[in-house]
């Protein structure tokens, strides 16, 4: 499957154009492909490079292992997912009404349309914007919902939403910086952004390395540590101002992991090794598999 590859030049955080490898990952999920994460000299993040060019990264989407874009069942793993997800749907409702009274919600990469749909019986005004075209598809016909491509971001007026959702969507985006404007623009004053990225210093993460599913190349761009959150929204004069734990990650991406490194589904290993991680960051202060960021403009 080998496309057409960029190599970006400077760091996507800082500018800074000096960085050296860090892991080289394999895409177990499509392509089979090996990819290499580098890190910054100056800063510190990490980033995959060289990735595919923008118009051919789709192809490395089509999979029905690919859960947010299929909304597949198939498999013990994609069976938790669906299982868990319903749970946390209500979780992350209740999240976004403790933040901001009902009022008109965004979004971005929302896939097949669930939390939205969630959001909608709640009684809040929401929009969807999801590149997938098929995923676009199951949103519409299944929830009967407003969703668009990504071209709609630049017609909708400024300060246009109350609130923006983007739940392991950053991760995905190929001009963080320019989506970052983007967002910006489209809240109103006050208005709060909810992130959920995955977290490469996770405990998990450490112990798995290059097998470690969340890096997820190419499909994952960026490789975030809460620092990193910090420094790119700070720039943009947006102050994250919570951090919370989701901590069913830590389960489902050492399933996957499990499966990566040894090449079968390890499931005792995996809840053992979801577990551990959640443990170290709740004893230690330290922080979970993915993180949910509160940011307020």
């Amino acid at each position: 499957m080998i496309q057409r590859m960029e190599q970006i030049q400077a760091c996507p955080i800082c500018g800074n154009a000096a960085y050296n490898p860090f892991l080289e990952c394999k895409d177990h999920s499509v392509s089979r492909e090996t990819f290499t994460i580098v890190q910054c000299n100056d800063c510190g993040f990490r980033f995959t490079n060289p990735r595919p060019e923008e118009d051919r990264i789709g192809e490395y989407y089509k999979s029905e292992d690919y859960v947010s874009h299929s909304n597949t069942s198939k498999g013990l793993i994609n069976t938790a997912y669906q299982f868990v997800r319903k749970y946390t749907l209500r979780r992350k409702l209740a999240l976004i009404s403790s933040l901001v009274t009902k009022g008109r919600l965004l979004d971005i990469g929302c896939g097949t349309g669930e939390f939205l749909a969630v959001c909608k019986e709640a009684g809040w005004n929401v929009s969807g914007i999801e590149p997938s075209k098929e995923a676009r598809e199951q949103a519409i016909q299944n929830h009967q919902l407003e969703v668009h491509n990504e071209d709609k971001l630049s017609e909708y007026a400024n300060e246009s939403f109350d609130m923006i959702t983007m739940w392991h969507v950053l991760e995905h985006v190929p001009k963080l910086q320019e989506r970052i404007r983007d967002i910006k623009r489209l809240l109103k004053k006050g208005g709060i952004l909810v992130v959920a990225v995955p977290n490469c210093a996770s405990g998990d993460a450490l112990h798995y390395k290059e097998y470690w599913a969340a890096y997820d190349v190419p499909r994952h761009l960026y490789h975030f540590r809460p620092n990193d959150i910090q420094k790119v929204f700070e720039e943009k004069e947006m102050k994250v101002v919570d951090m919370l734990p989701m901590k069913f990650d830590s389960f489902y991406v050492s399933m996957l992991s499990e499966k990566y490194l040894h090449g079968k589904q390890r499931i005792f290993h995996a809840l053992w090794r979801g577990l551990l991680s959640n443990l170290s960051a709740s004893r230690k202060g330290t922080t979970y598999s993915s993180q949910i960021y509160i940011i307020k403009k």
